[in-house]
């Protein structure tokens, strides 16, 4: 037999049931409704349902048949028992569809009993920041120890089948044989491997792309804004349904899902619950970086952010809440705490919509998983019975988990990775770039003065060179009267070979003369520091970059006298020579080769004595 599409739809009075039987004949139908119970049976299609509420035959029913969309279709509405009373739930429909086996038969009598006694503690407060122990086996066992996952802990053995597809889906390597507390050690030890400074600090001053991602608005938001606009309305939690709407798809897979009840008992729903923040954490970051879109890369996101698919391993709220930041900064391709924040804003909504918002996003990562081809595992062990048993959830307990969540803080210090220290010295190193640049900058807008300075140096020296012109032409006047002075001391000095001298050691020598003569041949003028004149020592001085050649006379008796030989027919063009080597240009010292001591000329002083 076949299950058909069909939706359910309520007003005060009347519940009213849509069925499509597209190849069914009109005139061969059967409905049966009483209380609870509700059966429908048109060749091949057959619907059983258990209603929330209900329903009683008192004439007013009603049925009709149309088909002018195409489709085949059937409305029939039904009285409500108690006129007024509100239908809970009447959009999840797995949990309307009917067992399969007889509630008769033994184990479900027992199941019923259970569910009973569950029913009532879970009517209790439940602390959400339970301390949790990891389970002990006894060490008198000798067979292989398996530990149990999935959903409520209810598997184990599965990765021993599935050894090929084990690395592909998580990242513990054998989940049969590892406890609760070494796959945390393990999770820990590889996130701190994994985390890298250089992409978080990236990505924390580089936030373009996040920034703009982050205000991308899935469909929650919205309906989250009307849900707060309506809560001071008398049947606001009634209507709480109406923002959450499923597409018809969405209902073709609760279609196929089998309606069935789970014993969990408290320990296991607490993993329960807290699974179900984690993978909705995983999800909501997903759909803010992919801005709704699917694509190659969202079933390794969700599995890969999410302990609870990845590692199978439960902890307390805040834990998981440390552990998703964690992995955001680990594993993804935008690492920002920004990241982290949005989808623990985004699960606090979806928690608070109810259990038909959290139905909707798990059946989106159910259709996820199951294009992806070895994340189909993971379908099997947690998401198809997260997609089962969301329906029969209490909305109190969901909104007491909300609320609970919403109390937990998350800060980066939190999250174990001295994320704070880092961005600070990030910062303080960013501002000494700056810094640099900006003198940098500076130094380059000192470079045009410099330049203007060097130009007006340029300007000065010509000018002062046109005044060196100028001196050099007063010296040329001058020149031929100091010639005369100068010759009519040559032969004096000349006469004078008996003046004392005084050595390299300071002694003074004999009578002897030495002759210093000018290179390049320049003249040579003879001086005698008692005579000449202090005009022309001054001008002598001036020209320190003459060279000078040292000679002896062959008697071995070192003695020095200045000789300036002057010739009278290149008077004119002395000053000129001078002035070339005051630019620099100066003459070469010519060593003699003969290997008498060298001497300096004495001073005036010791000339006069």
């Amino acid at each position: 037999m076949i299950t058909p599409a069909f939706e359910l739809t309520q007003d005060p009075d009347f519940l009213t049931i849509i069925i499509k039987v597209p190849y069914a004949r009109a005139s061969e139908f059967d409905v049966y409704f009483e209380g609870e119970n509700f059966k429908f049976y048109a060749k091949p299609y057959f619907l059983r349902l258990i209603l929330p509420g209900r329903i009683v035959e008192d004439g007013r029913e009603k049925a009709s048949y149309d088909t002018d969309k195409g489709i085949r279709t059937f409305t029939i509405r039904l009285p409500k028992e108690v006129p007024g009373q509100y239908f809970e739930g009447l959009d999840m429909l797995t949990s309307l569809l009917a067992p399969k086996k007889s509630r008769s038969a033994k184990p479900l009598v027992e199941e019923m009993a259970a569910s009973a006694e569950l029913s009532e503690e879970e009517d209790e407060e439940f602390d959400w920041e339970i301390e949790q122990t990891p389970y002990q086996e006894s060490a008198e066992s000798t067979l292989p120890l398996q530990y149990c996952y999935g959903f409520g802990n209810l598997r184990s053995g599965v990765f021993q089948r599935l050894q090929d597809e084990l690395s592909d889906v998580i990242d513990i390597k054998d989940p049969d044989q590892t406890p609760v507390d070494e796959r945390r050690r393990k999770r820990l030890a590889a996130e701190a491997a994994k985390f890298d400074p250089d992409h978080y600090l990236a990505d924390f001053f580089e936030d373009e792309a996040i920034q703009h991602v982050l205000k991308y608005k899935p469909w929650w938001v919205d309906a989250h804004k009307k849900m707060t606009a309506l809560q001071g309305e008398s049947h606001q939690e009634h209507d709480t349904h109406t923002f959450v709407v499923f597409s018809e798809e969405e209902k073709a897979q609760l279609r196929k899902f089998t309606n069935k009840s789970y014993l969990l008992d408290k320990r296991s729903r607490h993993c329960v619950y807290l699974g179900l923040i984690d993978i909705l954490l995983a999800y909501c970051y997903e759909i803010c970086v992919n801005e709704g879109d699917k694509n190659v890369e969202s079933s390794w996101n969700i599995r890969k952010l999410s302990a609870t698919l990845c590692w199978l391993e439960f902890s307390s709220i805040h834990d998981v809440l440390v552990s998703f930041g964690r992995r955001v900064l680990c594993y993804p391709l935008h690492r920002h705490f920004g990241l982290v924040t949005r989808a623990f804003e985004d699960t606090v909504m979806i928690l608070q919509l109810g259990k038909a918002a959290v139905l909707k996003c798990l059946l989106d990562i159910h259709k996820i998983f199951m294009e992806n081809d070895p994340a189909y595992i993971l379908n099997d062990l947690f998401i198809t019975d997260y997609c089962i048993w969301i329906q029969k959830t209490k909305s109190k307990k969901l909104a007491a988990l909300s609320e609970s969540l919403q109390k937990t803080a998350l800060a980066k210090s939190d999250i174990g990775f001295e994320l704070e220290e880092l961005e600070a010295a990030a910062v303080l190193v960013q501002e000494e770039e700056s810094m640099l640049k900006a003198a940098g900058t500076v130094s380059k807008q000192q470079l045009p003065s410099s330049e203007s300075e060097t130009s007006d140096a340029e300007e000065s020296s010509s000018t002062s060179s046109s005044e060196t012109e100028g001196s050099d032409s007063d010296e040329r006047k001058s020149s031929t009267s100091e010639d005369e002075k100068i010759n009519s001391l040559q032969g004096t000095l000349q006469g004078e070979r008996t003046a004392p001298l005084i050595d390299c050691n300071g002694l003074r020598q004999g009578t002897n003369t030495s002759t210093f003569e000018v290179s390049d041949e320049k003249p040579t003028v003879s001086l005698q520091s008692t005579s000449v004149p202090g005009k022309l020592i001054e001008e002598l001085e001036k020209q320190m970059h003459t060279a000078i050649r040292l000679s002896e006379q062959p008697e071995g008796l070192a003695t020095a006298s200045c000789i300036l030989q002057e010739q009278e027919e290149n008077s004119v063009s002395e000053p000129d020579r001078f002035s070339k080597d005051t630019t620099g240009k100066g003459n070469f010292l010519e060593v003699s080769s003969k290997t008498n001591p060298l001497l300096f000329l004495c001073s005036t002083n010791e000339d006069e004595d």
